[in-house]
């Protein structure tokens, strides 16, 4: 098959910005098959196949791509489908462009091929076209509990039964799907398509309770009690982050958490729900990662005339995908760059009205290798708000090893695992977000897929040395 030689990725229709300010609807509408056939076709098949080094959980991308430009649509499901269990979520938010995307060759003199819509645009085709047959596998006689059923705790579980394991996820809300229900905006993620690769592991066996919030409901020691012979910890990093400046307590000043959960968990965004929320005209958001870009564009389309995005350092260290950058600037988002709280003020009746905010240039690097903002003395000046989003960043919930002895962690609260992904307690294993602090849904995934092998060598060599 020839060679597509154009350098820029084939474009992925969008909403126009004008348009989707005013909805909650996905902003990429995905490839057509003629689309997405064509970008397939860019793809060189190096033999050294150095974008599956990008990979987390290790898909073969060139054999699901060259599927797709053989018009094998089905096929290249599959084919992701032996290493990724939520193909349809990757393809949507993982961050192709330093992953895979960014190993690929065609990237050296242009753009690289856009895997990550190939991989949303084979899911979705099988998702609408085909109906998939899962069996489950015949029972190995072993149970094992998930505790959280985000990105970490899916994979786990949809591995372990795979290998014939009787999984039960224990899920702290009243739907299954974690930061994926409660913390991505429909126009990122459409919760229909969660709620559809969670049901194929349901089919593979998988069995989930809701409003488990575990550490008080049930604690880890009572599950292993009840017959659980491993535990897998996946419970995020649910904790927020806040300022820790004066006047954060005023009313109209709130976590992203809070924000988007009450979004999309709890559908405040829609007519017939009646979820409180406030919609504000002038809204600030205090952050620079993908969640400040889902809070602020998020408050655009409740409403607000004017959004702000706060970040203490420039723009090309921002941390948040460039994708969810210039969707919004398009959105007519406002970005106030190398600027930093100081203090919020409120009005009469303790509801905030604006925050002080000083000006920042950037000095030597700290820690983390990026240049460390340093104030500029006089450079005080305030910003009109009626809301305030905090979006700093989050740490793990410290619930489930206040309750649990012999949980060591980290100065940051994150669970210690070994290579197996094991903890400092025999038989509980631990990945995603609480062990490595907020990161991204694959790398979660990928922690989930490596704990599910740790599980079943543990298990297996605990059942050989019974048997001897």
């Amino acid at each position: 098959m020839a060679i597509n030689k154009q350098n820029h990725k084939t474009p992925m229709p969008e909403q126009e910005p004008e348009k989707r300010v005013s909805n909650f609807n996905e902003v990429a509408e995905g490839y057509t098959a003629e689309m997405a056939m064509n970008e397939a076709t860019r793809c060189l098949d190096c033999k050294h196949r150095p974008c599956v080094s990008g990979c987390p959980v290790n898909v073969q991308i060139p054999d699901f791509i060259r599927l797709i430009a053989q018009g094998d649509f089905e096929g290249a499901y599959t084919t992701i489908k032996q290493t990724n269990s939520l193909p349809a979520i990757c393809g949507r938010v993982c961050p192709q462009e330093t992953q895979c995307e960014s190993k690929c060759v065609r990237g050296i003199k242009g753009e690289p091929v856009a895997i990550g819509r190939l991989e949303r645009f084979a899911a979705d085709y099988c998702m609408n076209n085909v109906e998939e047959k899962i069996t489950p596998p015949q029972p190995n006689g072993h149970r094992v509990a998930v505790i959280g059923s985000g990105p970490a705790g899916l994979a786990c579980a949809g591995d372990l039964a795979k290998l014939g394991y009787d999984v039960t996820i224990f899920e702290a809300f009243h739907m299954a799907g974690g930061v994926l229900i409660y913390g991505i905006p429909e126009f990122r993620l459409p919760k229909a398509i969660v709620q559809k690769e969670i049901e194929m592991l349901q089919k593979l066996g998988v069995k989930i309770e809701t409003n488990m919030v575990m550490g008080k409901i049930l604690s880890i020691d009572e599950l292993f009690e009840q017959g659980f012979e491993a535990v897998f910890v996946g419970s995020g990093a649910g904790l927020p982050s806040f300022l820790g400046i004066p006047g954060e307590g005023l009313v109209g000043i709130m976590s992203a958490n809070e924000f988007l959960t009450r979004i999309n968990l709890m559908k405040a965004y829609r007519e017939d729900y009646d979820t409180p929320i406030r919609h504000a005209k002038r809204v600030a958001v205090f952050g620079g990662g993908n969640v400040a870009m889902d809070a602020a564009r998020s408050a655009k389309r409740l409403g607000a005339e004017s959004v702000y995005i706060v970040y203490r350092r420039g723009e090309s260290e921002m941390p948040a995908r460039l994708e969810e950058i210039h969707h919004a600037k398009e959105e007519g988002i406002e970005f106030k760059f190398l600027t930093a709280p100081v203090r919020f003020i409120g009005d009469e009746d303790g509801r905030v009205k604006a925050v002080e905010c000083i000006r920042m240039e950037l000095g030597e690097p700290d820690e983390s290798g990026r240049r460390r903002p340093v104030e500029v003395a006089g450079s005080n000046h305030l910003i009109d708000v009626d809301m305030v989003i905090v979006a700093i960043g989050n740490s793990p919930n410290p619930l489930i090893r206040m309750s649990t002895p012999g949980l060591e962690v980290n100065r940051k609260g994150c669970l210690v695992v070994d290579e197996d992904m094991m903890t400092s307690r025999e038989g509980v294993f631990a990945g995603g977000d609480a062990v490595t602090g907020a990161a991204t849904v694959i790398l979660a995934m990928g922690a989930g897929k490596k704990a599910a092998a740790g599980i079943d060598r543990y298990i297996r060599s605990k059942s050989e040395g019974n048997a001897k």
